[in-house]
C-alpha cells in the first residue's frame, strides 16, 4: 500500500519539508516559507492580482491590530470568530486600556473607515482588495491548509444596492473558479454554504470546493454577501441621488495560501510534488548527463538551451552540479518541476535530448531543433493533462447514489473494509439544521455547498427522509 494511501498526512509533510517549501518555526502553528514555497504563492498572487485590477479593484492596505469594541459592534461576526482570536494586551511595559485583536479578518476595520471615506452615491462602488496576513488561532494546524497565522488576500467592496453587491458577489466567486481551475488546474464545485457555514455575519456565502487526492474536501474560495449587516454597525451610508441619507450594501471575499497545500493534495504523488506549469518555481530542469564534463559541447549546448526558454519567458535551471544524474533526477522530481530535458554524448552525436514531463511515466527523444517549441507545447499539454486527471479522480469519487444516513454509514464500512477513500456524496436536505447537525456528528461529513449545477437533483432528506429543499455535498473537510 502506497504512503499516500496509507498516511495521507504523513505523506503530505514529507512531501513538502523534502520539496523544502516551509520550515516550523517555534510559535504553534506559524510556518516560515522558504524561497520556492513563497514563490508558488507570488505566482498565484500575481494571476489573481492582474484578474482583480481588470475588474477595477485597487489594492490598499489596513492595520493588523483592531479595537476589540470593533468587534462588539457586529454580533454574529465577534460570536463567530472570538474562539479563535489572540489578543494584544500589554504594550511598552503597560497595560492596554483595550485590547486589540490581531486581525483574523478585516470588515470590523475596514467598515469603521468606510463610514468616513464613502459620502455620496459618486463615491460607490468602492472597490478595494488588500494582501495580508491573518491570525486565526487554530486547535489543529497543517502547514499551508491550517495555520495560526497565515497570508491571503480579502476584498471589501461597497455599493449603492443589493443588486450591485450580489454581482460582485457572484463575479468574484467565478474569478476565484477560474483561477483555481485554468492555473492551478483542480476542478472545484461552485456553490452557496449552508446557513450553518456561512461566513461570521454574511446574508449569504458562496464557495468553491475542492477534492483532495485523499478524499477530503478543502475550502478553496470563499465570497459573501454582507447586506446592509455591517453598514447598519459602522454607519456607512451615502447620499443617493433622491438626496437621502442611505446604507450601503457591502461584499467581502478572500482565498488563502491554502491554495498551496491544495496544488500539493491534488497533484502531488508518491515521489514528491507535481507541480502544474503555471505554478512551478522551476518549470524546465537541464541536466547534462554521462561524461559530460569531459565533452565541453553538452554544457554549450545546454546553455544555448537555457537562452532560447529563458528569452520565452519561461523559468528553467541548470544543474551543473557534481552530483550523479540519479540523484538530480530524484531531487528535481520530489520538487515538482514539470519538465526534465536530459543531454548525453551520445545524445549530441545524435543531435536531440531526452524529454521528461513530471506527471508521465515515459521520456520523449526530441530533435534539437525542436526542443524549445516541443517544450513550450508540453508546459500547455501537461497543465490540461494535470487538471483532467483531477477532474477524473474527482469525478470517481463524488458519489450520488447514497439517498439515506443508513446507507451512507455502510458506505463508510465499505470504504475502510476495502482500503478506499469515501470522497463526497450528493444528498438532499431538508433545510433543518438539525439534521445537517446529525449528519456531521454520526459521520463526521459537513454540508461543503449546495451546487450551482448538481450532476443530479435529491428529492428526499438523507437524514429524515422528508421532501429536499437542496441538493447539497457532503464530505469531511480539512
Amino acid at each position: 500500500m502506497s504512503q499516500q494511501t496509507n498516511d495521507f498526512s504523513k505523506w503530505y509533510i514529507d512531501t513538502i519539508q523534502k520539496a523544502d517549501l516551509m520550515d516550523y518555526t517555534p510559535v504553534r502553528g506559524c510556518i516560515a516559507f522558504k524561497p520556492d514555497g513563497f514563490e508558488i504563492w507570488e505566482h498565484i498572487q500575481g494571476e489573481m492580482d492582474r484578474r482583480f485590477k481588470e475588474t477595477g479593484h485597487r489594492n490598499a492596505y489596513f492595520p493588523m491590530l483592531i479595537p476589540e469594541s470593533f468587534f462588539q459592534k457586529e454580533k454574529d461576526h465577534i460570536e463567530g470568530f472570538s474562539p479563535e482570536l489572540p489578543w494584544v494586551t500589554e504594550a511598552a511595559g503597560e497595560k492596554l486600556e483595550e485590547r486589540l485583536a490581531l486581525r483574523p479578518t478585516s470588515e470590523t476595520m475596514i467598515g469603521h473607515l468606510y463610514s468616513d471615506w464613502i459620502k455620496s452615491y459618486r463615491d460607490l462602488p468602492l472597490l478595494i482588495n488588500q494582501w495580508a496576513n491573518v491570525f486565526r488561532w487554530e486547535k489543529k494546524t497543517l502547514p499551508f491548509i491550517r495555520t495560526s497565522e497565515f497570508l491571503w488576500q480579502e476584498g471589501h467592496t461597497a455599493h449603492v444596492d443589493e443588486e450591485d453587491a450580489r454581482k460582485e458577489t457572484m463575479q468574484m466567486l467565478n474569478i476565484y473558479k477560474e483561477v483555481v481551475e485554468n492555473f492551478l488546474a483542480i476542478p472545484v464545485y461552485d456553490g452557496q454554504k449552508t446557513p450553518s457555514e456561512r461566513f461570521a455575519g454574511a446574508v449569504d456565502t458562496y464557495s468553491i470546493e475542492a477534492m483532495m487526492r485523499d478524499g477530503k474536501a478543502v475550502q478553496a474560495g470563499t465570497s459573501h454577501y454582507l447586506g446592509t449587516k455591517f453598514a447598519e454597525a459602522f454607519d456607512i451610508k451615502y447620499l443617493n441621488k433622491e438626496n437621502k441619507h442611505v446604507h450601503v450594501h457591502t461584499t467581502s471575499w478572500g482565498t488563502s495560501t491554502r491554495l498551496i497545500g491544495s496544488v500539493i493534495m491534488v497533484h502531488g504523488d508518491e515521489q514528491g510534488l507535481v507541480l502544474p506549469p503555471t505554478i512551478a518555481p522551476t518549470q524546465v530542469v537541464l541536466i547534462p548527463v554521462g561524461p559530460w564534463k569531459k565533452n565541453p559541447a553538452i554544457i554549450e549546448k545546454l546553455d544555448e538551451i537555457f537562452a532560447s526558454l529563458k528569452s520565452k519567458g519561461i523559468r528553467v535551471r541548470l544543474d551543473d552540479s557534481d552530483q550523479s544524474p540519479g540523484f538530480k533526477f530524484n531531487e528535481w522530481e520530489l520538487k515538482g518541476v514539470p519538465v526534465r530535458i536530459e543531454l548525453g554524448p551520445r545524445d549530441l552525436e545524435n543531435n536531440q535530448v531526452l524529454l521528461k514531463a513530471r506527471d508521465e511515466e515515459n521520456k520523449q527523444t526530441v530533435e534539437l531543433e525542436a526542443v524549445v517549441e516541443t517544450i513550450e507545447n508540453e508546459l500547455k499539454v501537461m497543465q490540461k493533462r494535470l487538471f483532467d486527471k483531477a477532474k477524473a479522480f474527482r469525478d470517481e469519487n463524488s458519489h450520488s447514489h447514497i439517498d439515506t444516513l443508513e446507507q451512507l454509514h455502510q458506505h463508510l464500512a465499505d470504504s475502510e473494509k476495502n482500503g478506499t477513500i469515501p470522497g463526497w456524496v450528493l444528498a438532499g436536505w431538508c433545510g433543518d439544521d438539525a439534521c445537517e447537525t446529525n449528519v456531521k456528528e454520526e459521520t463526521k461529513f459537513t454540508t461543503r455547498n449546495i451546487p450551482f449545477n448538481p450532476p443530479t437533483t435529491k428529492h428526499t432528506c438523507i437524514n429524515c427522509g422528508k421532501e429536499a429543499k437542496h441538493t447539497v455535498w457532503f464530505g469531511r473537510a480539512y
